[in-house]
């Protein structure tokens, strides 16, 4: 039977085929011994807290539990289920977002990198972790693609774009189960279009847009075989998703193909009272069951009245078996039966490894992004550098450092950036000083004085300034996005001495910077670095590694441009700096500060003529049909250095406006000094299409235009002519 269950887990893991046969045979054997009420515990999550009763589990009134953090706590409720009267085992999860206990960048600063290789070998580390402790289901990855950078949660993401969220997502999900852990993709749909950035805030899409920027990172994860989906907290267009059949039934099971268990968010269940769609717990939980939920996170709705909705008829046994089965299946599935009670003990070892901590700090320093380098201050130059003064309240914030769901991770087992710049600085015979100035969030200026004396006295001075971790992540939106209190004059302080000035931005999100690109001469955006970040930081400062991250992200001058994003439509009046009556401000331009894909190097990269080897696409009437080109990326400078390039599309003429840009493809390439390499971008031909409200993928006959090069922004172009009309279902995409 153990070898069975090595062979079903190894199956799933690797996405072969698993028979089915003796899984839906044990199913049918459990729900022939199963009570009312056991049913509907297999449908209730529960969370460990002052409120929590172990005789829940042990009477068989839970199916999965959340924040049972360590390993001694999931060994004490991994026995009490054994000792359940048919030992059904639980779904034991948590939402392992960047690390359990080595933390990696957030996924906001992951995607920055632009690698799903280098996320897919995160979220198998990650889940390795969680595995050895116990976890066998995380609630991650997030695949909302998120528009407004005023949302906190936007640092659970992967960012705006919709192309490229669904290939990181997809890699993270093909990475936690590679690690052994399932996932629950969330949060399904539109929870990121909140009003106004608002956490919790209604959310309105329009059909077009649900179709072809909210849904493709969901199909993704799905087509990679996440076991569950967790719905949004949000109403979308004035129902609350939780409610929402169409959405759940007819989007999700039916159009998606999805068979795997939906999942409430945090009690979503009970919330729709709050949403003013249900009376009481009763209606509550009867309008989400039937709209498609199987799992309620925390409410306890299900369990306390899912057996009354049945013996009342307004639920039928068939609808509660058909959910109980789909959560069944998953543990089998996951060999959970099979698994031998889990003993504390298997965790030593597994935790802080070195290699974990060797990616920790590859994938900190593939996050990194340069935004400005005014006169190649960066990299430090040993020659001219005796003595640094590190100055700024995060500097050596341990805690902030990790970021918010940081798992289980530890201020202790943290390189902060103080820690690793002293340690290179000791390298090259340099002292580093330091000072915070003021608390994270900078509330006072009583610390100013002698912050800048320690930097007057430096060569150098590095300013680590940005968003303490409280200030981002969920039910953290914010209305200004301006460094915190009196952080911006502390830098203009600094700029004050004469000294040159290197500012380390913090958090989990682009800032409004206002002065300080005039304030310091290089900018580096570390988002929250984690663990290693320390060492990883200041490797690329000390120039042992080239930056080498790109802007997942629009990044606005201001919040009044909110939300702002790289693939706007052209509008009838596009933008024209001397025209008053075009799109614009008329007090700041409609452009960003930095556009999407923007990022600095320690080198130049020049991109040749593009070559395209498919100058005509459609002729063949197949949709597997792909548009190649190649190019020529040569990198002119004299350090090696990763460049990403870039591939975005435009339809300049179609029966409905598009996008100005819409990324499509996205190269790394290694070059070292004068090095030339060519690349070839290859776009699936349904990649060029937009889909209709109902969802019919449509690709319009006509000329495309292709742009390549370092960023949203690139200019020149090549043209690509499609010959006929395509009009597909969306199962084809």
């Amino acid at each position: 039977m153990f070898l069975t269950a090595l062979l079903i887990a190894f199956l799933l893991f690797t996405n072969l085929p698993v028979r089915a046969d003796s899984i839906e045979d044990r199913i049918e054997t459990l729900l022939r011994q199963m009570t009312l009420e056991e049913k509907a515990g297999q449908l209730n999550l529960v969370s460990l807290g002052p409120d929590f009763d172990p005789e829940t589990v042990r009477k068989g009134q839970a199916g999965a539990v959340v924040n049972f953090n360590n390993q001694h706590l999931i060994a004490e409720i991994d026995a009490i289920a054994r000792s359940s009267r048919l030992g059904i085992p639980l779904l034991i999860g948590l939402d392992i977002v960047h690390g359990y206990r080595t933390i990696f960048p957030p996924p906001l600063g992951l995607a920055a990198s632009f690698d799903p290789n280098l996320l897919r070998r995160v979220a198998e580390a990650q889940a390795q972790e969680a595995r050895a402790i116990g976890l066998n289901w995380t609630f991650s990855p997030m695949a909302d693609v998120a528009r407004d950078v005023r949302w906190g949660r936007i640092i659970e993401g992967t960012g705006e774009d919709a192309w490229l969220g669904a290939q990181l997502t997809q890699a993270q999900v093909e990475g936690y189960r590679a690690g052994g852990l399932a996932t629950a993709v969330k949060h399904f749909i539109g929870y990121s279009a909140v009003e106004g950035g608002r956490d919790y805030d209604a959310t309105r899409v329009v059909p077009t847009d649900l179709h072809d920027v909210h849904l493709p990172s969901f199909r993704a994860a799905i087509a990679a075989g996440s076991e569950a989906v967790m719905t949004a907290l949000t109403s979308l267009n004035g129902v609350p998703v939780s409610a929402d059949a169409d959405l759940l039934v007819k989007l999700l099971r039916k159009e998606l193909d999805f068979g795997g268990v939906v999942l409430a968010d945090w009690q979503a269940v009970e919330g729709l009272i709050a949403h003013g769609v249900a009376r009481d717990g009763a209606e509550a939980a009867r309008k989400a069951f039937l709209a498609g939920v199987d799992v309620d996170m925390t409410s306890g709705l299900f369990v306390r009245h899912l057996p009354d909705e049945v013996r009342a008829g307004r639920v039928t046994m068939a609808q509660l078996d058909a959910a109980v089965r789909r959560v069944l299946r998953m543990k089998l599935a996951l060999g959970l039966f099979e698994r031998p009670a889990y003993e504390p003990r298997d965790a030593a070892g597994a935790l802080l490894s070195p290699s974990a901590r060797a990616l920790a700090r590859a994938a900190t320093r593939a996050s990194l992004v340069l935004l400005q380098n005014r006169d190649g201050l960066l990299p430090i130059d040993p020659a001219r550098t005796k003595r640094i003064a590190v100055v700024g309240p995060l500097a050596d914030a341990a805690w902030d450092q990790l970021g918010p769901h940081e798992g289980a991770g530890r201020p202790e087992d943290t390189i902060t950036i103080l820690k690793g710049l002293e340690t290179r600085a000791a390298a090259i015979g340099a002292t580093v000083t330091t000072h915070p100035g003021c608390d994270p969030l900078c509330r006072s200026r009583a610390g100013f004085a002698s912050a800048v004396a320690e930097a007057r006295e430096a060569d150098l001075i590095v300013a680590v300034l940005g968003e303490p971790r409280t200030l981002s992540g969920e039910g953290s939106s914010r209305a200004y996005l301006t460094l915190p209190g009196f952080q911006q004059e502390l830098l203009a302080e600094l700029a004050q001495t004469g000294r040159p000035v290197i500012l380390v931005l913090i958090g989990g999100r682009p800032l409004e910077l206002g002065t300080a690109l005039q304030h310091a001469g290089s900018v580096l955006m570390a988002w929250f670095p984690g663990t290693e970040g320390g060492s990883a930081v200041a490797e690329v400062l000390f120039g042992d590694e080239s930056p080498a991250g790109r802007l997942p992200i629009t990044w606005p001058r201001t919040v009044g441009q909110l939300p702002l994003t790289y693939d706007r439509l052209p509008g009838g009046r596009p933008h024209d700096p001397g025209m008053r009556w075009t799109l614009r401000y008329a007090d700041e331009s409609p452009e960003p500060l930095f556009p999407f894909g923007f990022g600095l190097s320690y080198t130049q990269f020049a991109y040749g003529k593009p070559e395209l080897q498919t100058p005509r696409l459609g002729e063949g009437g197949s949709i597997d049909e792909e548009l190649s080109v190649r190019i020529a990326v040569t990198n002119t400078g004299q350090r090696p250095g990763r460049e990403v390039a870039q591939l975005y599309i435009r339809q300049p003429v179609a029966r409905r406006s598009r996008p100005t840009r819409l990324l499509r493809g996205m190269r790394l390439v290694e070059l070292e000094p004068g090095q030339t390499r060519t690349v070839i971008f290859r776009v699936p031909l349904r990649d060029l299409g937009f889909h209709d409200p109902d969802g019919a993928l449509i690709i319009e006959p006509g000329q495309y235009q292709i742009f390549i090069g370092s960023n949203s922004a690139v200019k020149d172009y090549t043209v690509v002519e499609i010959e006929r009309h395509f009009h597909f279902e969306t199962t084809l995409q």
